[in-house]
């Protein structure tokens, strides 16, 4: 006789019952696992151990019926982790993205998350993941400011008014706690005052609308940039004022003045250093896979020689474990760049996984009473 197999499934209803909105709880769990990152308790995929995902994208012009077109944020992808600590557990987000979808009533992209035990490799999870993502997408944010901004920051601008800038500015308000006035840009004005109305009603910030992303990046304190990678902004060194910490969680074509001269963090080194050993045996060539990479005006300079190699540029796992400082002068400009990881989703993930099965939500759904082949 066999070994039963179950896993729960939990729906949206049930995440946002669990707490994936908790941007404080999520903030904090992540600071946990960039501990664990730190310390190496941690696999992604990868013979390096340490890649983003394995993606599907389609063809310009398919010669099968039936197969998709190539498009603008068209693609389907894999992103796999196993986390230790507390956790011990392996994961995957699995999502597909068609920049159509809003048209459809959909969000752009469609996401799951699958907890296993990485023991017996049963599933013991099955996860809505859309929100799980955004929240944790804007924690790490977050967890830059907890450890790389000036405690006194008064002024935030955020580059980018959508849905992933909210649970990024949500992120920030968790350590920032003397920010008073809250700058926005965004190429739509509406969005703009929209985002405004809403900081002002939820955490009581003067919400001012720039008319350029130079005057809201020549504001901030701590900047978020969150935008479109389909249409980059460019920060100038000139706009970026002392003791600024800026956070890439979206695409922009970032000075080299500037790159040179502040204080580069990666979200993770050995994962950005997978990217541009990806980009280098890429047949298309480097250029063509740096496009629209979150770190491309980092890797350029790497490239040549400029900025040191990307495993000796810091990481915020190294700093949350205590392995290096953080912000050590209210003088630094801080630059943090991140590139999104598996491991965030199936840290983030678990623990609401673990906070569902106490309150008794989701749907028990069994793989088999017995193996039939075992």
């Amino acid at each position: 006789m066999g070994k039963r197999t179950e896993f729960l499934y939990l729906d949206e209803d049930d995440m946002i019952k669990a707490g994936v909105l908790d941007s404080e709880a999520c903030v904090n769990t992540l600071d946990e696992m960039f501990q664990l990152l730190g310390k190496g308790d941690y696999i992604m995929g990868g013979a390096n151990h340490n890649e983003h995902g394995i993606m599907i994208t389609f063809p310009d012009n398919p010669q099968f019926e039936g197969m998709p077109a190539n498009g603008p944020d068209r693609r389907f992808m894999a992103m796999v982790a196993y986390l230790g600590g507390r956790f011990k557990v392996c994961g995957e987000k699995w999502y597909g993205s068609n920049i159509i979808n809003p048209s459809r009533g959909l969000p752009r992209s469609v996401l799951m998350v699958m907890l296993n035990d990485p023991d017996t490799c049963e599933p013991i999870a099955l996860c809505s993941g859309n929100l799980i993502s955004a929240v944790r997408t804007g924690s790490v944010p977050g967890v830059g400011v907890r450890y790389l901004a000036r405690k006194d920051a008064e002024v935030c601008s955020v580059i980018g008014a959508g849905p992933i800038q909210r649970a990024c500015f949500q992120g920030i308000m968790v350590d920032a706690k003397n920010v008073k006035k809250l700058v926005i840009y965004d190429i739509k004005p509406e969005a703009a005052e929209a985002f405004g109305q809403w900081a002002k009603e939820t955490y009581h910030v003067e919400p001012v609308i720039a008319a350029s992303s130079d005057e809201a990046v020549s504001a901030g304190d701590i900047i978020s940039v969150a935008a479109s990678r389909l249409k980059p902004v460019e920060i100038k060194n000139e706009c970026l004022k002392k003791g600024s910490t800026i956070l890439f969680t979206g695409a922009a074509t970032i000075d080299p003045a500037y790159l040179t001269d502040c204080k580069v963090f990666f979200d993770n080194a050995k994962m950005h250093e997978a990217y541009m050993e990806e980009a280098h045996n890429d047949p298309a060539g480097v250029e063509a896979a740096y496009k629209n990479k979150m770190g491309s005006s980092i890797y350029r300079l790497i490239d040549q020689g400029k900025l040191p190699p990307v495993t000796e540029i810091p990481s915020l796992g190294d700093v949350a474990c205590g392995k290096i400082p953080g912000r050590t002068s209210d003088e630094d400009r801080i630059c943090m760049m991140t590139g999104g990881m598996p491991v965030e989703d199936v840290a983030w993930a678990y623990e609401l996984y673990t906070r569902a099965k106490e309150m008794g939500l989701g749907i028990k759904l069994k793989i088999w009473d017995s193996p039939h082949w075992s």
